[in-house]
């Protein structure tokens, strides 16, 4: 094995654990990999600011990349980003100091786009509950509601809210969605039909989010968001837990304003003493929208060509700076 030429941080904590080969690659193209050091958690500023002098290039997931971070990272070449969201790195700060910051799109959108589809379905037909009730012994019929034919309302419709676009249609679902940068050609061609976000929270049946937490100064689903929607309607959330306000959630569904949710993302991760814990008309997932084998094998290739293009000094596959 050849001699280290750079040090490598692993904040991520999903990379290389579905693939240690991915590990192992690092070290073969001379890189010392330093693991995780805080428990398999993101890491946190302070914590950041002990870890990164010293290392060239850190594999992120949520770790908390501040400006003062980075301006204190003393031999940081690049951060490369182990999936697309990309608030937790100060990217203003990256690009005034001439680091790299690369992420990895395209590599998840169907494992996300399957978990939506599986809340929705966990939600219509009560699966939850129907699984807890069987196992305390009992054997009630839920009723539940069909799909189709409903309206599925899909904000942000980029790779992930497309890829759940077709699989609603596949269920009769008709597609209404809202984006600021609306893509009419794919729409036309797929039968989708763009709205106004106040008009997709009237019209539609299911809401589904898929957006940027930058699409929102605040949180994108409020109080009167919430109160705008169908008492009959279902909130799905996939994508970024600060699009929604978790207590004006909390509030719609214990008043039973809207009949259920589906969370794979929070505010908090894990959402410890959250109200939403207490409701038995939501869905729970910890953050499950990219852990499939398929999506961390396509990702974790992706993350990885992407650091040693940025320690080489070469443009990455995605840079965003």
């Amino acid at each position: 094995m050849p001699e280290a030429k750079w040090r490598v941080l692993i904040g991520s904590r999903s990379f290389g654990q579905a693939f240690p080969e991915h590990l192992q690659e690092l070290e073969e193209a001379g890189c010392e990999v330093i693991p995780n050091g805080v428990g398999g958690r993101a890491y946190r500023a302070a914590e950041l600011m002990e870890a990164l002098p010293g290392v060239d290039g850190i594999i992120t997931g949520t770790d908390e990349l501040t400006a003062a971070v980075i301006n204190a990272a003393d031999r940081l070449k690049t951060i490369a980003k182990h999936g697309v969201g990309l608030e937790t790195i100060d990217l203003e700060a990256a690009r005034q100091r001439g680091i790299v910051v690369s992420s990895t799109p395209g590599t998840n959108h169907d494992s996300v786009a399957d978990l939506t589809l599986a809340l929705l379905l966990a939600l219509a037909r009560g699966v939850v509950k129907s699984h807890n009730d069987v196992m305390r012994g009992g054997w009630k019929a839920f009723y539940g509601v069909e799909l189709m034919a409903k309206t599925l309302g899909i904000v942000g419709l980029g790779r992930i809210g497309k890829a759940v676009a077709i699989r609603g249609q596949a269920f009769g679902m008709q597609i209404i969605a809202f984006d600021p940068y609306p893509d009419s050609t794919w729409a036309s061609e797929h039968d989708v039909s763009f709205v106004s976000l106040d008009e997709l929270l009237t019209q539609a049946d299911v809401v589904s989010l898929h957006a940027a937490a930058e699409m929102a100064a605040g949180p994108l689903i409020g109080a009167a968001q919430l109160a705008a929607m169908k008492p009959t309607a279902l909130l799905i959330n996939t994508a970024r837990g600060a699009l929604v306000d978790e207590a004006a959630l909390a509030t719609a569904l214990r008043d039973r304003q809207i009949a259920g949710a589906g969370l794979d993302a929070f505010v908090a991760e894990p959402p410890v003493g959250s109200p939403l814990l207490e409701l038995d008309n939501v869905v729970f997932t910890a953050h499950l929208g990219g852990r499939t084998v398929d999506a961390q094998r396509k990702q974790g290739e992706m993350c990885l060509e992407n650091l040693l293009r940025g320690l080489r000094g070469e443009p990455p596959l995605h840079q965003v700076t």
